[in-house]
Order: structure tokens, then sequence, then C-alpha cells
């Protein structure tokens, strides 16, 4: 049981990301692939279209972390400012306590919208599509008190609300329906129900029964910690969110009876003992503690090792390399079917796209004259690989979709 124990802590870890998916690198390398190979001579056309794009939109080079706060301000509008706003006679703790509830939901709620839905948006009229879509329609729900248990305090989410949360609802909020499908809300109610009951299963964690209450996790942790003033370390956030949200993720790989989340199996991943053959990748779960940077920081707590988290493996990351020719497909048939989450050839494009993240962005550093410490990856991602994939893709393909099709469940991508 030790043996166990030990192997699912090490699959929650950046090191295992970076260690599997490097190990899955060097098969690459070596040609022993089934599904891609990987020509490192078209890595230097990635950094010049990331450079550009990062230099375009950010020319003092101020570039923020790659987190959900940046996609409440999606087309010019500064939504988060308006919810500051409403915020202001709480104090800055309790303000940050509602930020954390509403980027939970916001996150898990965002595994990829598909390509035929979008978001009108009452009151301003922009119609609004992919993630963007989704962040200013999870908003304006978390406004009108979806998620939350008690009519007299819409902003919040909280246990109860979120286990009893009526698909109805949801999918007015999100004006999901026949003419506006969007791709696995099904699956999305799911999780929320199950975030419901997985919150409330973890007091401990999500103090008082809410999201928000990571916040009193985190300063108790780091109180009791051996370093007092070194600030919330970034992997604590990571696995406190990989422990906490454990059980939410459906028909996953188990280890002792523990849900491993988003963690999959490959030939060519290496190991030894119960964790042997194993990926864990956990990118919504990575991109959540990206995004709980900023709330945090604004109270004055500081984030330490943010580098020590991965890039994250999704389509747009994934699909720039392939797109400028760094990811190579073996068959012509990779691109033309449709393919699922544990699929191995999924698992190898996602294990190589998080090896080469590492290798674009320590380029992009140098490119910049930037420090590790001065861009650490989370804002190289931002400038950066996400931004760049998706003009590519855009450039490429009309509604500028992957370049492999993936059958989402609402939960991976």
């Amino acid at each position: 049981m030790a043996d166990v124990t030990a192997a699912i802590a090490y699959l929650r870890s950046p090191l295992a990301i970076r260690a599997r998916c490097e190990t899955i690198f060097d098969a690459a390398l070596a040609g022993a692939l089934g599904h891609f190979t990987v020509d490192l001579g078209a890595l230097p056309a990635v950094v010049d279209r990331v450079v550009a794009v990062t230099r375009a939109a950010y020319p003092d080079l101020r570039i923020p972390v790659h987190g959900r706060i940046n996609h409440f301000r999606a087309g010019g509008i500064d939504r988060a400012s308006e919810l500051d706003t409403r915020l202001a006679a709480l104090s800055p703790d309790d303000r940050t306590r509602t930020w954390i509830d509403l980027i939970v939901v916001s996150v898990l709620l965002d595994a990829g919208a598909g390509d035929a839905w979008c978001y009108r948006e009452p009151g301003t009229g922009a119609v609004l599509v992919r993630s963007e879509g989704l962040a200013v329609a999870s908003l304006r729900a978390f406004e009108a008190g979806v998620f939350s248990s008690d009519p007299a305090r819409p902003l919040r989410a909280d246990a109860a609300g979120l286990a009893a949360l009526d698909p109805d609802r949801l999918a007015a909020a999100f004006q999901h329906g026949p003419d506006n499908p969007l791709t696995g809300f099904a699956g999305r109610v799911e999780l929320m129900h199950a975030l419901g009951v997985a919150i409330a299963a973890a007091p401990r964690v999500f103090v008082a029964g809410r999201p928000g209450g990571l916040i009193d996790h985190f300063d108790a942790a780091t109180s009791a910690s051996a370093a007092p003033g070194a600030g919330i370390d970034a992997t604590a956030i990571l696995g406190t969110l990989l422990e906490g949200l454990a059980p939410i993720w459906p028909g996953r790989i188990e280890l002792g009876g523990a849900n491993l989340g988003d963690v999959w199996r490959h030939p060519a991943a290496g190991g030894a003992g119960p964790s042997a053959g194993l990926v864990p990748f956990h990118k919504l779960s990575q991109w959540l503690a990206y995004s709980l940077f900023e709330p945090l920081e604004r109270t004055g707590r500081t984030i330490a090792q943010p580098g020590a988290l991965t890039g994250l493996p999704e389509y747009r990351n994934g699909g720039l390399f392939i797109d400028l020719g760094v990811i190579v497909p073996r068959r012509a048939e990779i691109r033309a079917a449709v393919h699922a989450p544990g699929d191995e050839v999924i698992v190898e494009w996602r294990a190589l796209t998080v090896a080469l993240l590492d290798r674009v962005a320590e380029a992009v550093r140098q490119r910049l004259g930037k420090t590790p410490a001065e861009l650490p990856l989370a804002c190289v991602l931002e400038g950066g690989t996400w931004a760049a994939g998706r003009a590519v893709a855009r450039d490429l393909r009309p509604g500028g979709g992957p370049p492999i099709q993936l059958r989402s469940d609402g939960t991976v991508f």
C-alpha cells in the first residue's frame, strides 16, 4: 500500500508530468513512437511566431499569467473591474474568496466549446466563442446566482448550490440548445454536481464549503510550514487542487481506489511500480492553479516557484506544433479521424506538447532578454504559445478548430 500511496503522490506532481513527457519525447527523437515524429528544425519558426504575437500584444513585455481572469476582459470590456466594483464593500480576503469561487467553476466549465457554439452577451451584444465565450457565460451565470444555494447571496459558489445545480438553468445561462450546441454539456453538468459533492467532502481544503475556502487552507498550510513568509508554493496549490478535486473526474484510471484524473496510459511512458506506463497531465487543474495566482497576489500573498508547473497540453498549444511542422503525424488518418482523450495518439500528442513548451519558453526568453523569474512559463503561455496557436489555426482552417479532431466529454480540453 505504501508503494501505491507513493505512486499517487508522484503522479500528482509536476515532476512526474515533465519526466513522463520527456521520456515520450526521447522516444520521438529516436523515431520510436507509433503516431508522430518530431522535427526540431521547425522549432525556430514556432519561436518566431510566439515572439511576434507576444510583442504585438504586450509591447512593454508586461505579460500576465495565463489565467482565467484575462478572458473576462474579452472584446475590450473589462468585466473584471465591473465585478470588483460590485465587491468593493467586502474585505480583501472576502473579495478573494468570491473571485476563487468564480474562477474554480469557470475553469472547470471550460474544457472546449466546440466549433458550433457561441455566446451572445446580453447588454453588450458581444458575440463570443470558445474560451472567451465560456468565460463570459460563466461570469454572467455566477452573477445571476446559478452556483449559489442562497438567493440572498448570489455572488458565490458553494457545495449545496453546485450539487443541486439545475441543468436547465445552466443550459439557459450558456445559451445551449439544438441550434447552439455546447460540446460535452452533459459532462459539464455532471462535473459541477461532482464538484459540489467533493467540496462538501473536503472541509479542510474547501473551508466553509466553498471553493473560496481554498485561501484559508493555503494560509493555514503556509503558517505551518518550516519557512513562514516564503509565500504559497505553486506546487502546493496544484497538489491541493488535485487532492480536493480527485473525485470529480469521470471514468478515469484509479490506483488504490484514488481517482487519478487527467492521467493516461502510453507504452513509451516508462516508470516502475504502480505508476509504470502512466502519463499525468492535469491540464485543467494546472490552468486552475495558474488562474489562482492573480487573486491570491492581489491581497499581498506571494506565489513561490511558479515555474515549477508545466505547460498546458491542450489543442491550442499542441496545435501550434502540428500546424508549424514540429510534431508530424505519421499517417493522414490521424488528422481525419476523431479521437478520445485516452487514445494513444492523443496521449502522445499531449506529451510531446509539454516537452516542447519548455523548449519554446527557454528560446523565447533568450530572444526577449528575460530570465525564468522575469518571464515564467505561465507568461510565455499567455504571451504566447496559446495565442499563437489560435492565430495559426485561424489562418489554416475555417473556424480555427484544432488540427486533430477531439471527442470531448467536457472535462479534459
